[in-house]
């Protein structure tokens, strides 16, 4: 283990490093082409590849070097945790409110989501985030516990004017909030009656508040009072495999929804 540890040492104290044994675990490269490449000088390089041919992860072919399979072994395994200590610090501050056994996806196609958080000039920013979305996009597909009265107004808006298509599946919690409001009771019925727009009731609970619009996901994370934490979002392809599949199974197990159900 300390050896180990010591090798990780090695690398994580120089990025010049780290990229060197990147690049050439991508393919052969010569020392001119390392200097472009990294910055690094010729007596830093000269340092690197000499530690590396020590350890036997890169090897000599002419004038050119390459990684060994152990040094693409290496390398790959840092990289690795690299993304995995990336995504941990853009998750770190919501991660005890996400619905981890939901997320069926390895949290690490989440390191370049965009996480939008609350501030003392922005309270409602994560909000903001997802209404930004909702504004330009052309199919939208939702999965809630929760209507948002902007997020439902804007979505029945834009539904009704013909700019967008709209599916949504919702508990019947959500359902059951919105019928006790008149006003958002109001806005329901608009949704509904747009020619592009569809909801469906859950009979269940649906732990989350997604949303897909046109290809990217969005996914609003409340605490266990119901407070908006953040928002994260990302066009990941597993990200948004895994919100299609989901919102696919709700959609199918649920009843679809009828404005006269909506008492007055």
């Amino acid at each position: 283990m300390e050896t180990s540890l010591a090798e990780v040492e090695f690398l994580a104290l120089s990025e010049n490093r780290v990229e060197v044994l990147r690049l050439l675990a991508e393919g052969p490269r010569d020392r001119s082409e390392l200097a472009a490449e990294t910055g690094a000088s010729q007596a830093t390089l000269g340092r690197i590849l000499r530690d590396f041919e020590e350890r036997s992860w890169v090897e000599r072919r002419g004038g050119e070097y390459t990684a060994t399979g152990t040094g693409r072994l290496v390398s790959r395994g840092f990289t690795d945790l690299l993304d995995i200590l990336a995504t941990e610090r853009e998750l770190r501050g919501v991660v005890e409110y996400l619905p981890a056994e939901e997320l069926t996806f390895d949290l690490r196609h989440l390191s370049d989501a965009t996480v939008t958080v609350p501030s003392g000039t922005r309270p409602d920013a994560p909000l903001q985030r997802l209404l930004d979305l909702e504004r330009e996009g052309e199919e939208i597909r939702a999965f809630s516990h929760a209507f948002n009265e902007r997020s439902l107004s804007l979505t029945a808006e834009r539904a009704r004017e013909g700019d967008m298509e709209f599916r949504g599946v919702f508990s019947q919690g959500a359902i059951d909030a919105l019928a006790s409001d008149d006003e958002l009771r109001r806005v329901l019925r608009q949704l509904l009656d747009a020619e592009d727009a569809s909801v469906r009731v859950y009979d269940g609970d649906v732990p989350l508040a997604g949303s897909i619009v046109d290809g990217v996901v969005n996914l609003l994370v409340r605490d266990e009072s119901g407070v908006l934490r953040a928002a994260i979002d990302t066009d990941d392809d597993v990200v948004l495999s895994w919100a299609e599949d989901t919102f696919t199974a709700y959609w199918e197990a649920a009843t679809p929804f009828d404005r006269r159900d909506l008492w007055d």
